[in-house]
């Protein structure tokens, strides 16, 4: 297959001062996303996944991880053959125009901007309170000013403080799984309660299909790669390495966690609980809270700056692609970083952080996500049809059309209340995308 010719100009526009910088290694992409991956989602999900589906937690993280896959094929086979920031959007406007592109788009930053303000909001919570307690308006302005600095400064920069953080979150994991395992040894602990799937009121698969939403939150980030594939070296070969990788890392280390943590801790205890790992490291003993304390807080940090990046990447490519304001696209001289996306997404975060509770938030961007993956899912094979595409990864048939039969069941699964918020959401993005056709076709008259 021939390579085609080089990308419209809009992408070199303004004197090529809108090109991003191409700085990113394969390795330096599987921790951006193992890293965002590893986020805050496994330290506080795990006791609300054992409330939907009991003690065998290992079973929907299980599942989240073989569906993630699913999808996250998807992405690599898009994002090999279209290596740009605009990510889902772009791939949208490619397959069904810029109507669905704006949608597919819209709820992407929608998403990652829901996805900073809730550990921004977080970090302010119990985990800090350990060492001090400050106003929740003061530490989320402080927390996301300056994730919007080191966002500003480079993707190497950022990425490379993503590598100490993602060290330590993994450490931090670790840790549990280790302390978990030496606690059952012991003698203490129920291993029983790892085959005890659903509760009274739901059945086993009922309450395994329940859990694996929530299981997915703790997997999502890998979407975030794909924003990043036009700042990345070669990202034919590195998107899927680096994507798979960091997906199959990351389950490798949440299944053990998980196991651990049911059997050490009691599931009632594990599901009122805001904190269940640390519950673990309290039934071990022997390590400080404080210490797990602070790797939870690099661990929300790191996830928040990662999908910051994602945010600010994303709402450049679509501004570029001319469904929103144009400012959007403007970058730094030096830095080639868009100043302009990140101080806009950083903005609407803190707002955000200032009127949800992490809850909510967390809930409302599990369906926007899924809004997203089963477009991305359903466009890959419409964009089969683009012969003129430049060598890329492949995945069989099968395999995005499961990633978007999987989207629907989970779908479906998601309350009612959560389902008016992200229709609220989406309904936005609608009438954007109206506007947004409308203006197109008026100007191509």
């Amino acid at each position: 297959m021939t390579t085609p010719s080089a990308p419209p100009s809009s992408d070199s526009s303004q004197g090529g001062t809108s090109v991003l910088k191409k700085a990113l290694t394969t390795p330096l992409l599987y921790f951006f996303i193992l890293g965002d991956v590893l986020g805050a989602g496994v330290y506080v999900l795990v006791g609300q996944i054992a409330a939907e589906s009991g003690g065998a937690v290992w079973v929907p993280l299980l599942l989240a991880l073989l569906l993630s896959l699913l999808t996250a094929a998807s992405y690599a086979e898009l994002a090999t053959t279209y290596p740009r920031a605009g990510g889902a959007s772009h791939y949208a406007i490619l397959a069904y125009g810029p109507f669905t592109g704006l949608l597919a788009g819209y709820c992407m930053p929608a998403a990652g901007i829901v996805s900073v303000a809730a550990p921004a909001r977080g970090f302010a919570g119990d985990f800090l309170a350990t060492f001090v307690t400050l106003a929740v308006l003061l530490v989320a302005a402080v927390f996301l000013g300056a994730l919007a600095l080191l966002n500003a400064r480079g993707i190497s920069e950022s990425t490379r403080a993503n590598l100490v953080a993602t060290l330590v979150e993994v450490g931090g994991l670790l840790l549990v799984a280790g302390l978990g395992g030496w606690l059952l040894l012991r003698g203490d602990g129920d291993p029983g309660r790892l085959t005890r799937l659903g509760s009274a009121d739901t059945g086993a698969a009922a309450g395994a299909l329940s859990g694996t939403v929530l299981a997915c939150y703790s997997f999502v980030g890998f979407e975030t790669s794909v924003n990043v594939a036009e700042e990345t070296r070669d990202p034919r070969r590195s998107c899927p390495r680096a994507l798979f990788g960091a997906l199959v890392t990351a389950g490798a280390v949440y299944v053990p966690v998980g196991v651990v943590a049911s059997a050490a801790v009691p599931t009632a205890t594990l599901a009122h609980s805001s904190g269940p790992l640390l519950e673990v490291v309290k039934e071990a003993g022997g390590v400080p809270p404080k210490l797990f304390s602070a790797v939870a807080l690099v661990a929300v940090a790191n996830g928040a700056l990662l999908t910051g990046i994602m945010s600010s990447r994303l709402a450049y490519g679509m501004a570029r692609d001319g469904l929103l304001p144009r400012f959007l696209t403007r970058v730094l001289p030096g830095r080639r970083t868009p100043w302009a996306s990140i101080a806009t997404t950083t903005g609407v975060s803190f707002v955000l952080a200032l009127t949800g509770d992490v809850a909510t938030l967390a809930s409302t961007l599990v369906l926007l996500l899924l809004v997203v993956f089963f477009i991305v899912d359903t466009a890959v094979l419409v964009q089969r049809r683009d012969r003129t595409a430049r060598p890329h990864f492949w995945a069989y048939t099968a395999v995005p059309v499961l990633g978007a039969a999987s989207c629907v069941v989970l779908a479906a699964r998601v309350g009612a209340e959560v389902w008016m918020r992200g229709l609220s959401v989406i309904a936005v993005g609608v009438a954007l995308g109206a506007v947004a056709t409308a203006h197109r076709r008026r100007s191509s008259f």
